[in-house]
Formats: structure tokens, sequence, C-alpha cells
């Protein structure tokens, strides 16, 4: 099994353990949605972190739940990995845009990636790249946070003739875009790494555009792992985006 296979080997595995967690939701009885966050956080960790010890036992690990240790800016591998990207949604009765990332960068760059989406019975990965989305719509559907929409959706949107579509976690953005449901994912006001890794790593697998709002290239295992903004989105719109976001 290669890199890729086992990110979305792991990636499904902690997917099943949250719907596991997430049938508290079922029959409306009375739960207590913080903790039901913070479990599902902790125990998708805690199982991601054991399946990578097991298989690549001399790997570095940065991931959102964990403290940071530094030997990875050391490392030639590092796997990068948000347990449960959406705790909100994960705890919202109905809600299918929550996701679980791994992604691993080896010698600086992004090799191999996974993103499930359990609620929807999905993984995606670049054990097999996703196939290019469909033919793209009139008017370009633009992903953007349904509790902070970023600054720089209105240019953009603007610029396109776009229309918005409000969703949850970086990842659901993200793979609306590989599967056809979206034609542009642009963030501003900052992500981590973790957020956008396994992400991109799979559209980049898809044939989209991915980089930095300005167009340069995003760049992982750094020091610091704040990523200050992010552009996904189809080839033929990536040009008309990234000015719009200047």
């Amino acid at each position: 099994m290669n890199d890729a296979a086992h990110a979305a080997r792991i990636a499904a595995h902690a997917g099943e353990a949250l719907l596991a967690l997430r049938t508290r939701l079922d029959g409306g009885r009375d739960v207590d949605l913080q903790a039901l966050r913070d479990e599902g956080d902790r125990a998708s960790h805690d199982l991601i972190m054991g399946e990578l010890a097991s298989a690549f036992p001399d790997d570095a690990v940065l991931s959102e739940e964990g403290a940071d240790d530094p030997v990875r800016l050391d490392a030639r591998r590092v796997w990068i990995v948000d347990p449960l990207d959406g705790t909100r949604e994960f705890a919202e009765v109905g809600r299918s845009d929550w996701a679980v990332h791994v992604a691993l960068v080896e010698d600086g760059a992004l090799v191999a990636g996974a993103v499930a989406l359990p609620a929807m019975g999905l993984t995606l990965s670049t054990a097999s790249a996703p196939p290019p989305p469909p033919p793209m719509p009139p008017n370009p559907r633009l992903v953007v946070s349904r509790t902070r929409p970023p600054s720089c959706t209105d240019a953009i949107r603007s610029a396109l003739d776009g229309e918005l579509v409000a969703m949850g976690s970086a990842g659901a953005k993200a793979m609306a875009v590989v599967l056809g449901g979206a034609d542009v994912y642009a963030h501003s006001g900052g992500q981590y790494e973790w957020d956008s890794a396994a992400p991109v790593a799979v559209a980049a697998a898809a044939g989209l555009h991915t980089s930095r709002l300005d167009g340069s290239p995003l760049v992982y295992n750094q020091r610091n792992p704040w990523l200050p903004d992010l552009l996904i989105c189809r080839p033929e719109l990536a040009e008309q985006a990234i000015a719009a976001a200047r």
C-alpha cells in the first residue's frame, strides 16, 4: 500500500469513528454539543496518530489537535492532519459539510492527501485522482463560509459574475469544487496548514488550480503553520480570480 492509499484508509477509518460518535444526535435526545465536538476532535486525533505511528513510525506529524513538535522542521516526511474539520457542522443534525484531512509532505512538497466526507460516504484522495469536474455553468459558483464569509468574496464574485454558496468546513468547500458542485473556493483572513494541505493535494490531483490568492505557491511544513489565504478553482477561472483578489 502506498502513501496515498494509507492516507485514504486512515481518513476513512477516522470518519467511520466520527459517524459512530455522531449517532448521539439521532432521535432528538438532549446532547451536550460542545462535549460531542471535543470528543470528536480527540477521538479522531488519537485514532489517526495511532495508525500513523503504526504504519510510519519514523515520520513526523503536525495535527491541529496535537502539540507541535519542532522535530518536524528537520524531518523529510511530515503528515499534516486535521482530525475533524468543521466541528460546528459535525454537531448539527443533518449536515454533511464536515471532513477529515490527512496529507503527507515530503522534502517540502505535498505528495499525498485524502479528504474523507464521512456523512456523504466519500473519501477523495490522490490514490485515485478524481476525474475533472463536469462543464461549468454560465455563472460560476463560489463556496464561502456559512459563518465567516471572507473579505475577498465580493470582488471575486463580481469579477466572475458568480453566485455564492454557503458551506461549512474548508475540506467540504474544496471538495465541492473537485466534485463539480462549485467552481471557486477563495479564502482570506487566514487558516492553518492542516485546514488546506489535504484538500489542496486532492484538488491538484484532480487538475484544479491551487495557490495563494496572489497566485504564489502554497508552502507547507513551515515553522509558523499559519497560511493567510487560499485559492482552489477551475484552471480557466484562476487568472480572473487572482486579479480580482488583488
